[in-house]
């Protein structure tokens, strides 16, 4: 295998969900600055969810044009547009329109329904991409894409980014102020450097992807690389790359790990792919892909502050960035000891559930979750993100690996059903979180409760 494009796989798939992900993290330096305030958090949801229409277009393509769509070209657009879109963010995320005789932050608001769209459309564009590689390379792909969430965090944490310092506030009694009727005020700290400057950083992250995108497309390195498959072959006639790009092709891909002898009684078990997983395993597994991602990309992480600021901000900020790390880890580990059973898959799915369930009730309880004045319950919450997100990241990655080799069309139904968890998830947390207001944050400095 080659190094050099084992790095720029990782590069490519650091492009995938960067821009999204940096939004997140700087929440905190961009929302005092907008009209909006904290409902931006609703407004992304909806707009990433409106974004989804990218996805619908690419997989309604390949199901009712077959070959006729070619992701490069895609790639090349959407990649693009995500570096304008982020490099123009420095310059106009805190400028306002009136509208109805009030304030709103148009430019920031299409800018990030821009880069959802730019983001959302990845999933269905960079997966079927990686078809053109060996599947080694698939592994590294998502350790990239796991990436795309650790760097902005990273880079966030450096900045400085909501960090909060509690100082006494007396309560003034005429002229004189008493010892008596202090509190603590949240002090927000300035950050080590501007939004303006981590959206740059963002921009020049797109434009690492694209130019990695660009090598894997041309450098010879990487051409002995490539898999001589029926998408990405120029002498094939049209109807043949049609057959091998459309969702219900029947002809079986070369898969070299097969023995020649073992093909010849080969029977394919479903129409799906090459046909090695029945109806049933098939539905099995796209269901574990769907809770899987609603979990880990929507349902947890709205609920991420409720469970862990309680314990103090140092634990949301270890927190969130532990979890970061352990997407990426995850992928390593796969790639070393990637474990196909769908047994073992349900039961680690289950193991990860059972973490998420922890993390939601102590986000319920929120904000006197249990062992909240105890060094103990920050350690388990912290514990209990890294295992919730190791577990389940590792369980995508190799469900792509299954499914990358049943052909192109798979990975393009891969990408589908990871935004459509993640849609299903985000609709049904949005009403209980900002709508219902069933989780309570308590003040970082303030929150009495009982021992």
């Amino acid at each position: 295998m080659s190094l050099l494009t084992h790095v720029l796989a990782c590069l490519f798939g650091m492009g995938s969900w960067v821009a999204i992900n940096g939004m997140w993290v700087e929440l905190p330096l961009i929302v005092p600055g907008i009209p909006e305030g904290w409902y931006l958090p609703s407004y992304l949801t909806v707009l990433i969810q409106m974004a989804n229409i990218g996805p619908l277009f690419i997989t309604l393509m390949h199901r009712f044009r077959p070959g006729v769509l070619d992701e490069r070209p895609v790639i090349y657009c959407i990649v693009g547009l995500g570096i304008i879109a982020t490099f123009l963010l420095a310059f106009f995320w805190r400028h306002a329109v009136t509208i109805g005789g009030s304030l709103h932050s148009v430019p920031l608001l299409v800018l990030s329904f821009l880069l959802s769209v730019v983001d959302c459309t990845s999933s269905v564009t960079f997966l079927p991409f990686m078809m053109r590689l060996h599947p080694q390379y698939l592994t590294t792909y998502f350790a990239g894409e796991g990436l795309s969430g650790l760097v902005p965090a990273l880079v966030a944490l450096i900045q400085g980014v909501g960090v909060v310092q509690c100082e006494n506030a007396s309560l003034a009694v005429g002229a004189n102020q008493t010892a008596d009727n202090s509190e603590l005020q949240a002090i927000y700290l300035p950050a080590r450097f501007s939004a303006q400057i981590f959206f740059i950083f963002l921009s020049v992250m797109m434009a690492v992807s694209l130019a990695a995108f660009i090598l894997l497309n041309h450098h010879p390195a990487v051409a002995r690389e490539r898999m001589n498959d029926l998408y990405f072959s120029g002498d094939l006639g049209v109807g043949k790359r049609e057959q091998g790009l459309s969702l219900h092709a029947q002809t079986p891909e070369q898969k070299p790990m097969i023995n020649p002898v073992e093909a010849v009684g080969w029977v394919p078990r479903s129409a799906f792919g090459r046909g090695t997983y029945s109806n049933l395993e098939l539905v099995f597994i796209f269901v574990v892909l769907a809770w899987v991602n609603a979990l880990t990309n929507a349902v947890l992480p709205s609920v991420q502050s409720y469970s862990c600021l309680p314990y103090g901000n140092k634990a949301y900020h270890l927190a969130a960035t532990m979890a970061a790390v352990a997407n990426p880890v995850a992928c390593f580990i796969a790639m070393f000891m990637p474990i196909r059973s769908l047994i073992f898959m349900g039961f680690l799915t289950m193991f990860g559930t059972g973490f998420g369930a922890y993390i939601m009730a102590m986000a319920a309880l929120s904000p006197c979750p249990l062992l909240v004045h105890s060094a103990s319950g920050t350690f388990i919450i912290v514990l209990t993100w890294i295992l919730f997100v190791l577990s389940l990241s590792y369980v995508k990655v190799i469900i792509g690996v299954i499914l990358r080799d049943e052909g192109h069309s798979a990975l393009v139904w891969c990408g589908a059903v990871v935004q459509l968890g993640s849609m299903v998830g985000a609709v049904s947390m949005f009403p209980l979180v900002s709508i219902y207001g069933l989780f309570k944050s308590g003040d970082p400095c303030n929150t009495k409760c009982p021992l």
